[in-house]
Parts: C-alpha cells; sequence; structure tokens
C-alpha cells in the first residue's frame, strides 16, 4: 500500500484527486491543508488530515515523514514552498513528487503571473528527486476523461482540459511510480 500525501487538499483539482485516489488505488491519504473546515462534503475515509501551513517547516517535514509520494497542488509564493517541500523530502529521504505548475512557463518572455509556476518547477526540476510536473492548460469540470501530454521543449498544443483527466493521469503515476519521471508535461485535451 502506497503512502501519498496531498499538499494543498482543499483545492478544486486536489478533491478530484482524492477522489481518484480513494476510487482506484489501496493508497493511504495524508491532506495536508492549511484550513479543514474547506474540506466539506468529501468521502474522508481512510484518509488522515493533516491542519498546517506549508511554510511551517517542522509540521510539513513531519507530515511527509512515512510518506511515499508528494503530490503538490498549491498557489502562492510557490518558490519558497517548493523550496521548503524539497527541504523536507530530501532530508526524509522521499524521492517521488508530483507537481502541477502551469502551461506556458518555459514561454519568452515569461507572463509575470506564470513566474510562480516556473519558479515552482525550476526548483524541483533542480532538487534530484523523482519528479514529473504536469503543465495544465485551463482546468475545467467535466466528466470526460480524456488528455494529450506534449513534453517539455515541444509546443504545448490542445485546449482546456476537465479535472477528471488530469485527476486520472495522476492516479496512473500513483500506480505505476516509475514513469515519467524527470518529465515535464503539458495536459491538455486534444483539439
Amino acid at each position: 500500500m502506497k503512502k501519498i500525501i496531498i499538499i494543498g487538499a482543499s483545492g478544486s483539482l486536489a478533491k478530484y484527486v482524492t477522489e481518484e485516489l480513494q476510487n482506484q488505488t489501496d493508497a493511504q491519504l495524508t491532506l495536508f491543508l492549511r484550513n479543514k473546515s474547506r474540506l466539506n462534503n468529501r468521502n474522508l475515509s481512510n484518509t488522515k488530515i493533516v491542519e498546517g501551513d506549508v511554510m511551517d517547516y517542522p509540521k510539513l517535514k513531519d507530515a511527509i515523514n512515512g510518506q511515499d509520494i508528494v503530490y503538490v497542488n498549491l498557489a502562492g509564493n510557490l518558490e519558497a514552498m517548493a523550496k521548503n517541500i524539497v527541504k523536507a523530502m530530501q532530508e526524509i529521504g522521499v524521492e517521488r513528487i508530483i507537481a502541477i505548475s502551469s502551461i506556458g512557463i518555459y514561454e519568452t518572455p515569461l507572463r509575470s503571473v506564470l513566474k510562480p509556476y516556473r519558479k515552482l518547477a525550476d526548483v524541483i526540476e533542480s532538487s534530484g528527486l523523482d519528479y514529473t510536473i504536469l503543465r495544465p492548460d485551463w482546468f475545467t469540470n467535466g466528466n470526460e476523461i480524456v488528455y494529450q501530454l506534449t513534453p517539455k521543449g515541444q509546443p504545448e498544443k490542445g485546449r482546456s482540459i476537465f479535472r477528471k483527466s488530469i485527476a486520472s493521469f495522476i492516479g496512473k503515476l500513483v500506480v505505476n511510480p516509475e514513469i515519467y519521471v524527470g518529465e515535464s508535461l503539458n495536459i491538455s485535451r486534444p483539439n
């Protein structure tokens, strides 16, 4: 049984990832978030909830301890948050990280709104960890699972993607943690 921590567990995408992992795996989930009251109306069976801030390093490190996979789904000062997460993982010896960034982070010139997402990717890519960075297009609700992957260095393509599709791919990464290691992938709905 894999142990997975979802950092930023109250986000709209994290909700779908939590449901996917509960339905498709026997994973033991830890939900890490600032305010657990934001988890209302969710099935939280077989989950551990840790209320904390990523910038509270001792609490973050304690939550990551014992995990097999770290899934990062955050907004805010992403560079500082990524540095804390990477530092904790390196100190504890947790190797596998899956992180959500954004489409367009490798474009020049880089739009200012994307700079935090690029910094997150830069920190993780230089960490030496077994990472997969996902760069989704705008995500929306929908019940269809359909996506295409475009590796870093190739023109991003496609259009807005359903949260359920991203969650399905993350479930695939959890079941097969050895795939797409060291890759930054644009994930989008085919045109």
